[in-house]
């Protein structure tokens, strides 16, 4: 055979596998309103950038006439390319191929490209769409799963790790995807560890693909999926737009792009922003929006306890993470949740070196038998952690409230806070002034002849004189009280001067974060 000849065998071979189970099997896909595992990475990367990796690999298997079932590329196509002329390691589960099915050998092309992101310092992005583990292959796929989770363990906080979920994900494939910082999933697709008819075995309960482990379910309900989209072309530019904000590795600094919004443009609106009363509510998103460049923020979870709000945005075209109290919801309560979902947002931002910004309008943590019974306790001291091990630079801004234990948990200077600023209109105390006033002048109170007039009195003295910012600036725990049209300034003046801030932690194995 000429090398012409091996050339024209090589060509047809990989023709063969960029067709995938077959053109049936592509026409099945697409009457199913989704996109083949090709077909994904085109609209995932630059045009042209995309370089295969093992794409005549076929599985091993000689159990149950596997071994007239074979397909090049085994189920799944990994290899790397670009996103923005930035470098990304990526793998698409192949449904076509034997239902997408993850055998000895597909794992071992998903674990080869992982290896290779983490030599390389690169993000890796897995696109999820898959029936499970290959029956035929038994114990051998279950490995393959296994040296997959070892590898999203050990590369978790060096490399960022994406999933995109647009089909079935089910049983042990679960876990990657939940190990990985962040999980897209498009509406239509399906997670869970056991599947309806499992359910109905085991609990008796009877229960659908969609409302066991729908988009919606895991973005609302478990927390699961951090972006919900209405088709596969949605979840794969949320991809891309979480790959601008972060940088390659643990090592990089965050990217930084040019920003036609001015560094000093004030925002007058927020001057007025704060209600009159302290019990009425306004949108945070409002002043995150105000704020930040070109009015862009990408919110994360954003279904997820609404009580607090967390995403990327950028400052002076540099990337930060937010993390912010929503007083529009439950008054911006701490509760299990939020604290769940805005702890593991802190640790992700600081493990890739992303400043960190807090907004704090909090008026304390959520009481009630559910949440002390549920862990309040423990789920609070997660963001505690968060917050005191992250040694990124920390800004925090008290709008309003800041009571109790939740002061100390938001940002607060005596967790390391670099730079905290307050607004004039800020609460800085143990609790609010209605229930201090209620404590400390019980017995006034009830021997006075107009009980409402001393109690209005004695609240109004107590906020001027206890909660009042200024009390906190003497002693050093707020930097500076800011007009609020200035907050944005004030914010990239501070990430400026703390952009060659460092930090440690006392030498340790890890800590024991409450989990």
């Amino acid at each position: 055979m000429t090398s012409i000849s091996k050339l024209h065998k090589v060509m047809e071979l990989k023709e063969k596998a960029r067709l995938g189970g077959g053109e049936e099997r592509i026409a099945d896909q697409h009457a199913k309103g989704k996109l083949t595992a090709r077909e994904r990475l085109e609209r995932l990367l630059d045009e042209g950038s995309f370089e295969e990796m093992d794409m005549l690999k076929t599985h091993r298997c000689t159990y149950f006439g596997m071994e007239k079932k074979k397909f090049y590329s085994d189920g799944v196509i990994t290899g790397h390319g670009t996103i923005d002329h930035r470098q990304v390691f990526v793998f698409a589960q192949d449904f076509t191929v034997l239902g997408g099915s993850l055998s000895q050998t597909y794992a071992e092309k998903i674990c080869k490209i992982m290896d290779m992101a983490y030599k390389v310092g690169t993000p890796i992005i897995g696109l999820n769409d898959s029936g499970g583990a290959r029956i035929q292959e038994g114990i051998d796929s279950l490995a393959g799963y296994a040296d997959i989770f070892l590898r999203n363990v050990m590369y978790s906080g060096v490399v960022p790790q994406l999933s995109a979920v647009l089909g079935p994900c089910a049983g042990g494939a679960v876990y990657s995807p939940a190990i990985t910082d962040f999980i897209v999933m498009s509406k239509g697709s399906h997670m869970f560890v056991t599947g309806p008819k499992v359910v109905k075995t085991v609990t008796n309960e009877d229960v659908d693909e969609e409302t066991l482990g729908g988009a919606m379910v895991h973005a609302s309900k478990s927390g699961n999926v951090h972006f919900v989209t209405d088709t596969e072309e949605e979840s794969l530019m949320i991809l891309r737009k979480i790959v601008s904000f972060i940088p390659q590795n643990n090592m990089n600094e965050v990217p930084i792009i040019q920003t036609s919004d001015p560094i000093e443009r004030e925002e007058e609106s927020l001057n007025t922003i704060i209600p009159d009363s302290p019990v009425l509510p306004y949108d945070m998103l409002d002043v995150i929006y105000n704020v930040v460049d070109n009015g862009e923020f990408l919110e994360v979870q954003r279904y997820f306890a609404p009580n607090i709000i967390c995403g990327f945005a950028r400052m002076g075209g540099r990337s930060v993470g937010i993390v912010a109290n929503q007083p529009k919801v439950l008054a911006g309560v701490l509760d299990i949740n939020s604290s769940k979902k805005a702890a593991r947002f802190v640790r992700f931002c600081d493990s890739f070196n992303i400043p960190l910004l807090t907004f704090v309008d909090v008026p304390g943590f959520l009481p009630g038998t559910i949440q002390e019974y549920g862990g309040i306790i423990q789920n609070g001291a997660k963001l505690l952690y968060a917050f005191a091990e992250a040694t990124v630079p920390k800004i925090t801004v008290i709008t309003r409230k800041a009571y109790g234990g939740a002061y100390d948990v938001m940002s607060s200077k005596h967790l390391r806070g670099d730079v905290n600023l307050a607004w004039p209109t800020a609460e800085i105390a143990v609790m609010g002034a209605e229930g201090a006033v209620e404590i400390l002048y019980r017995k006034e109170l009830m021997s006075a002849p107009d009980q409402a007039l001393l109690k209005q009195k004695l609240e109004k003295e107590y906020r001027d004189t206890f909660s009042s910012p200024i009390l906190a600036a003497e002693r050093g725990y707020i930097d500076d009280i800011i007009q609020p049209s200035m907050t944005r300034f004030k914010i990239i003046k501070s990430l400026v001067t703390l952009s060659t801030k460092t930090d440690s932690n006392p030498a340790k194995k890890h800590g024991n974060i409450p989990l």
